[in-house]
């Protein structure tokens, strides 16, 4: 298994270049300049004051040569300063932002697990009943809403119609005066509904791709020989059904962690959010080439840890992946 992990890990090296190389190209192949969004807004920058800056930037040498020295800073963890006027460093920036995404993808992909398999295999089990029909309704309806929709309407509901939730930011503005237990629960209290809203569309998705990998290993030769050894249904289902039904599961869940850190992006905005989602969407729109870099590198970085996750995990459940993969 060892060896497996380490070919899988040198894999995504050439993976991450070839995705850094395309963004950098196509991030400023776009129209726009960062001294766009400093110098437009004063009437009194002179054309040597805009070149004055694009040479501070390192804009003014050619683009293999900035992708060059931009990669040479990443392999020694710097990912430059940011071209806003703090000119802060970035991975500073992106320090203080990645622990409220990484929580608010946690706690998403937490809820997709817990709910999705029992509510996948309970289908699968009453194929055809009434709670497999609901349920069935139920999922394709939050699968095919926008995202973006939900939130609104979760806003609108839970936080202008009943109050019971706070509809932006991570905490309240009296956040330092409380206890500890209660920054707590003003902390999950601001969670509750965009994590919810970002958890739905994985929740159906998964749902109904276990429920369909269910019902055709369920009609395989070997269960039926297992209920005719005199196993108990319980058992026949929960350790042998179910852990065959988990192995392409297992890929599709690694492939959805793209999905949520994307996703991020939209509740991150909607609800105020100081996540790596919002200073990743406000680096865009002011052409901060150095942080929309950082924060592609991240994501890149998030989505290949997933498919390495959904590897180990299909390698673990079925070992013939491990063993054809070095023959």
């Amino acid at each position: 298994m060892l060896k497996y992990t380490l070919a899988r890990i040198l894999m995504m090296i050439p993976t991450l270049i070839g995705i850094t190389l395309v963004s950098f190209t196509v991030m400023h192949l776009a129209p726009g300049d960062p001294t766009n969004y400093v110098l437009d807004m004063n009437p009194k920058a002179s054309q040597t004051a805009r070149a004055r800056l694009r040479e501070i930037y390192g804009l003014d040498k050619p683009l293999h040569v900035q992708y060059w020295n931009w990669l040479s800073s990443l392999a020694r963890m710097d990912l430059g300063r940011s071209f806003a006027p703090d000119r802060r460093l970035v991975r500073e920036k992106i320090a203080e932002r990645l622990p409220v995404t990484l929580a608010l993808n946690a706690f998403s992909l937490a809820i997709i697990l817990v709910l999705s398999l029992p509510l996948g295999l309970a289908a699968a089990v009453r194929a055809g009943g009434l709670f497999d029909r609901m349920s069935t309704v139920g999922v394709f309806l939050f699968f095919a809403a926008p995202s973006f929709w939900l939130a609104l309407l979760g806003m609108y509901l839970f936080g202008v119609t009943l109050g019971w939730l706070p509809i932006s930011g991570l905490t309240s503005i009296d956040h330092a005066r409380m206890t500890e237990l209660q920054k707590l629960a003003d902390l999950a209290r601001h969670l509750a509904m965009p994590v919810l809203i970002s958890s739905l569309g994985g929740l159906a998705g998964l749902s109904r791709y276990l429920r369909s990998n269910m019902l055709e290993i369920i009609r395989q030769d070997f269960l039926t020989t297992a209920r005719a050894k005199g196993l108990p249904e319980r058992t026949v289902i929960w350790k042998h059904a179910l852990r065959n039904a988990l192995i392409p599961v297992i890929t599709i869940l690694g492939l959805s962690v793209p999905g949520l850190v994307g996703g991020s992006v939209i509740m991150e905005s909607i609800y105020g959010i100081p996540g790596l989602g919002q200073l990743f969407y406000a680096a865009v729109m002011s052409r901060d080439y150095p942080v929309v870099m950082g924060g592609l590198v991240m994501g890149a970085v998030l989505t290949l840890a997933g498919n390495l996750l959904a590897d180990l995990g299909y390698a673990a459940a079925d070992p013939r992946v491990r063993d054809a993969a070095f023959k």
